[in-house]
């Protein structure tokens, strides 16, 4: 395991999987400098956090609160305190694609068409008809702002949950701006990052292809496309983390935060019990209601 130096106090301590700690001695936020690797790049760019601990606890608190009466009530005893705000590693990837795609259009007009009632009479009426025609053309897409996860403590699909994020804010990293903070290291492969982010941004290419095609309509639609550039730079996202064991036998609630717009995605367990009790009612209520309307003069 490694280790580094405190600055303050000198004393020598061992980390793992963080870029930061803070000294027990001195209580000196450090940050771990190391040689970069291909796994383990050093990052690039930082988001940084917008507000402090306090405004993300006040929007757990109301997250939490508008979905209190279905939660398990052993979540009571979580505390908002566990709080923690963590510098998320993460790739942010941009990409030129060109597809080359085929398709039917669809072109609506309009005739005037006779029609003979029963009684013998006639009536003109507008029928709208529908004419399709061929597509083929090659579309040039840039894709950037994609960004997906590098950490092994949260997944792509938890931090897609929470952005976007405002790269306008991003800045060129600098050790200062993650020191005091916990900043994880780089845990996932660069080549599954790079998987990941192609799917995405492909991802993204049709639905901008399905966006640009022309007419009233279109139907099978065909398309494949071809990534002639791309960029892959480490950075670090700013991430409220909340997660609390709350039973013995079930996995812990976890929660995450955007750091700049306070987003929040999470999956609160629910009880059951509350649940079946909350529909035995609405039941015995739609029972009353619909005995007093018979019984009723």
């Amino acid at each position: 395991m490694p280790t580094f130096a405190c600055e303050q106090c000198g004393a020598h301590l061992a980390f793992d999987g963080v870029r930061t700690a803070r000294c027990p001695y001195c209580a000196s936020p450090s940050v771990v400098e190391r040689q970069p690797s291909a796994e383990q790049p050093d990052p690039r760019f930082v988001v940084v956090f917008a507000g402090d601990a306090m405004g993300a606890r006040r929007s757990l608190q109301h997250w939490l609160r508008s979905r209190h009466w279905f939660a398990d009530p052993a979540l009571r005893a979580a505390r908002i305190e566990d709080l923690r705000g963590i510098y998320v590693p993460a790739y942010l990837y941009s990409a030129v694609a060109h597809a080359d795609y085929t398709a039917s259009i669809a072109e609506h007009y309009h005739e005037q068409e006779k029609r003979k009632r029963k009684d013998g009479t006639s009536e003109t009426r507008t029928v709208t008809r529908t004419e399709y025609r061929p597509l083929a053309g090659r579309h040039v897409s840039y894709v950037t702002d994609v960004v997906v996860s590098a950490s092994r403590g949260l997944s792509h699909g938890e931090l897609a949950g929470i952005e976007p994020f405002d790269f306008r804010q991003m800045r060129r990293y600098n050790p200062v701006l993650v020191s005091g903070w916990i900043a994880e290291e780089f845990a996932r492969p660069l080549d599954e990052c790079r998987v990941a982010s192609q799917r995405e941004a492909l991802e993204e290419v049709g639905a901008r292809l399905r966006r640009f095609m022309p007419g009233d309509g279109f139907s099978d639609l065909d398309w494949r496309a071809e990534i002639v550039w791309e960029s892959l730079d480490p950075v670090l996202v700013p991430v409220w983390m909340f997660a609390v064991r709350y039973r013995g036998d079930r996995p812990p609630l976890r929660v995450a935060i955007n750091g700049q717009t306070g987003e929040i995605a999470g999956k609160v367990p629910v009880s059951w019990p509350r649940i079946i009790a909350a529909l035995v009612v609405l039941a015995a209520i739609g029972l009353a209601i619909f005995w007093w309307w018979r019984t009723a003069p």
